[in-house]
């Protein structure tokens, strides 16, 4: 029969190797004897790993009759373990204690106790103690397989979709959650950025039939001769003659450049540059673009940081919190244009595609610039008049940035092309 009593306190002890001996041996005798006179119905040490320190491992573990019990031993100064390592070991030791409780569904029965697959720790109920993991050794079903890969898509309750609600209708809640200390609840703000610019270049750029042409039937012949952007441009001898045409690039055209432009951008170099352009009808720029942007946007971030750190000088915040700001903010453009282009593919197949497109864009135009403005004013807490005179000159510099980086983006893909 699984066991059915009260609490458990739990420490776990990182000691280091010349402290071993004395740390066990005060274990053994003062706690063993002092410990049980207070409530504890049942005493228990054990090893676990050593840490990354090399430090040996301990878990100690004191069950109680009840929650008074319990809360009369914690409430005793001198019954604190972790008060006494931290007293008498001092940078030899670390301790942390834990409360664990019963868990009727998932006990372990006392003639049960092995060890963590992961760790080797000691189990004592329906995870490790020591690294967290489940207790469960092998999976029940495919369905548990797939909730495994999905858990976070199909539960409801999970960080992903508790942290993109807030993301796309809160504008703010998640920055000042994050730096308020609430943020178990949500995706970390980095990852989160990542995916979400993951899947919007994915959603936006990713084109199946390049991709997996394999799949697909072929296009006819007559098809790939009158198509622009097929071989035969190139093959015909056509496009050659284009190109010669339009790239006619003269010594003039890069003279009054700065010294560092005007040794890079010789005439050679841009009439090759050009002749490559019109020669593929500009896919190999626009394929070196679309890799190079998300860079780009990153390198973004901390610009725009600065600036509102600028703007902010008395709030009395770190650089990294203005930084955050835009981490979050920029998620958000990606999650709202994702799911803006989702929609323009969904409504093609209505009859009144164009009215919704252009109801659609004119509202994500509005809302973009309305949720910096409220996320803003939540974050950093400011009234609607000073906030509109900070937002006007930060909407101008990530207007300025944002079209320097994009410019930069294309000069760097085109001369690499």
């Amino acid at each position: 029969m699984p066991i059915r009593s009260g609490p458990v306190y739990e420490v776990t002890l990182f000691v280091d190797r010349d402290a071993v001996a004395a740390c066990d041996q005060w274990l053994d005798a003062q706690v063993h004897a002092s410990q049980l006179e207070a409530g504890a119905a049942h005493y228990h040490v054990f090893s676990i790993a050593d840490d990354d320190k090399g430090r040996a491992g301990r878990v100690c573990q004191l069950r109680f009759c009840s929650d008074q019990a319990l809360e009369t031993w914690l409430n005793d100064p001198g019954a604190s373990i972790e008060g006494y390592i931290a007293s008498h070991f001092r940078d030899s030791a670390s301790a942390s204690g834990r409360v664990l409780r019963a868990d009727p569904g998932h006990d372990i029965p006392p003639s049960e106790t092995p060890n963590c697959l992961n760790c080797g720790a000691q189990l004592r109920g329906q995870f490790c103690g020591s690294c967290g993991q489940r207790s469960q050794s092998r999976l029940i079903s495919l369905w548990e397989l797939i909730r495994d890969a999905f858990g976070d898509l199909f539960e409801f309750d999970s960080r992903l979709w508790q942290t993109l609600v807030p993301l796309l209708l809160k504008p703010g809640r998640l920055t000042r959650d994050y730096l308020q200390g609430r943020r178990a609840r949500f995706m970390p703000p980095f990852r989160m950025y990542l995916v979400m610019s993951v899947i919007f270049f994915v959603v936006a750029f990713f084109d199946p039939r390049e991709e997996f042409g394999l799949l697909f039937e072929p296009a006819s012949d007559a098809a790939l001769a009158t198509d622009s952007s097929g071989p035969g441009i190139i093959f015909n001898g056509s496009g050659a003659d284009e190109a010669e045409d339009d790239c006619n690039i003269e010594a003039d055209d890069v003279v009054g450049l700065p010294a560092f432009l005007e040794r890079r951008l010789s005439v050679e170099r841009l009439k090759q540059v050009c002749e490559q352009i019109v020669a593929d009808k500009g896919q190999s720029l626009a394929a070196k673009v679309i890799d190079n942007t998300p860079a780009a946007l990153i390198v973004l971030l901390p610009l725009m940081a600065l600036v509102m750190k600028a703007l902010y000088p008395l709030s009395r915040r770190y650089y990294v919190e203005h930084l955050l700001f835009f981490v979050h903010f920029h998620a958000f453009m990606f999650l709202l244009l994702t799911l803006e282009i989702l929609l323009a593919r969904l409504v093609t197949l209505l009859p009144v595609a164009e009215a919704v497109m252009t109801v659609s864009m004119v509202a994500v135009s509005l809302y973009i610039p309305a949720y910096l403005f409220v996320a803003m004013r939540r974050v950093y807490g400011q009234g609607r008049f000073v906030t509109t005179l900070k937002f006007v000159p930060l909407a101008f510099a990530y207007i300025t940035g944002f079209s320097v980086i994009i410019v930069t983006t294309f000069l760097i893909a085109a001369f690499s092309i």
